[in-house]
């Protein structure tokens, strides 16, 4: 019989090596030319009188940080699951990609206060210099080059903090078009346009931000997938032969991974390999159906126990078959017992007992025996129904 059991499957792999070379050679990649573009956008922006630019170049720097705290998520992130860890580290990327949220939002803030302030006193404003524009429009070929190289090992490799990262950078592509937008206005006698664009820049900044930090915060506390792939899930273990139905489908992500748990409902008589058969074509065709499933626990139930009585109180094998023993005591044949079935269902112990064939003859004394072992038990509230079995 296919007695309430457990299979959990852990198919997480966060030590995949190719994964963690591909995630820092793409982010020491970023990482040297974030470098130069700082460098050369603050340097020009200054001696260009472009406040936009010099934003711009501030934003490039905070990148050159976020950089360094993905190699150190990348690297922590990869470790192997161990004792202490047992679905892995893929949470520091998680973690790591709040704190990206947060330093976005936080240099947002301090580009549009610098922005508010210089707007404030519109007759100070310079005309930056052309050599801006053209670091402006440099600025946007190089992000826009980052954004696409780093998205493209993101999706490949279901990485979330790439992602995060690749956004980012994307983001620094949109706001030098804003700067380039600002500085080209500046030249055209509109001096107050630089400001403007630096806190456009600001807040674009802060919305990415926020939408990065939020998404990385619900996968700390557990959100699970979307609704679509919940039904995709429960609509292909319907489908598997042998599932009768389910209940408790639970879902969460953790480190660009999905993890389900789900209840699935079995008939009661099976045995106990064939249930658990049943539970690993249940984890093979989730993880089919949706790639991003790492891993998967299957809860078999015999019966439905959100509306059964539950069976924790009754006794295991050893000490129910001491007891039953001691109830058969006045019966020859019950010493001739070659194994007992035990179903634990609605609160109550179902038995099977099995006899030799030869133990007695003809339906009728059968029936004799039968009556005589139920009547043994009857008294006993645990026990829900005896049969006896000839073989």
């Amino acid at each position: 019989m296919a007695d309430d059991h457990d299979t959990h499957h852990t198919m997480l792999d966060t030590s995949d090596p190719v994964r963690y070379r591909a995630s820092r050679r793409v982010t020491l990649v970023s990482l040297a030319v974030n470098t130069l573009l700082a460098a050369g956008q603050v340097t020009i922006g200054i001696l260009g009188h472009s406040q936009a630019l010099v934003a711009d170049g501030i934003h490039t720097l905070s990148d050159i940080t976020t950089d360094l705290l993905v190699l150190f998520a990348i690297k922590h992130g990869a470790k192997a699951a161990d004792a202490e860890h047992p679905y892995g580290h893929g949470r520091i990327e998680t973690a790591i990609t709040v704190v990206l949220g947060v330093a976005l939002i936080v240099v947002a803030g301090g580009i549009a206060i610098n922005a508010g302030m210089r707007l404030r006193q519109p007759g100070s404003l310079p005309l930056p210099d052309i050599l801006t524009l053209w670091a402006a429009a440099i600025t946007i070929v190089a992000k826009e080059g980052l954004y696409r190289y780093t998205v493209r090992a993101a999706d490949r490799y279901k990485s979330n903090l790439l992602r995060a990262n690749a956004w980012h950078h994307r983001s620094d592509a949109i706001s030098s078009v804003i700067v380039f937008a600002g500085i080209a206005g500046s030249l055209a006698g509109y001096p107050y346009l630089d400001a403007l664009a630096a806190l456009g820049v600001a807040m674009m900044i802060a919305q990415i931000g926020w939408h990065l930090g939020w998404s990385a915060i619900k996968e700390l506390i557990d959100t699970a997938l979307s609704e679509e792939e919940v039904a995709k899930i429960r609509n292909t273990i319907l489908d598997i032969q042998g599932v009768k139905a389910l209940h408790m489908l639970r879902t969460r992500r953790t480190g660009g991974h999905a993890l389900v748990d789900v209840h699935i409902l079995v008939d009661n008589k099976i045995s106990v390999s064939e249930g658990h058969h049943i539970s690993e074509t249940v984890r093979l065709r989730i993880c089919e159906v949706l790639d991003s499933v790492s891993d998967v626990m299957v809860h078999i139930d015999p019966e439905d126990d959100e509306l059964a009585s539950p069976t924790l109180g009754l006794p295991l094998r050893q000490e129910f078959l001491g007891g039953l023993n001691r109830k058969l005591i006045g019966i020859q044949e019950a010493t001739q017992i070659k194994k007992a079935s035990l179903h634990y269902l609605n609160g109550q112990i179902h038995v099977v007992l099995y006899l030799p064939v030869d133990i007695v003859q003809g339906e009728t004394q059968r029936a004799l025996l039968l009556k005589r072992f139920r009547d043994a038990v009857e008294d006993d509230p645990q026990i829900g129904s005896l049969d006896l079995c000839y073989q």
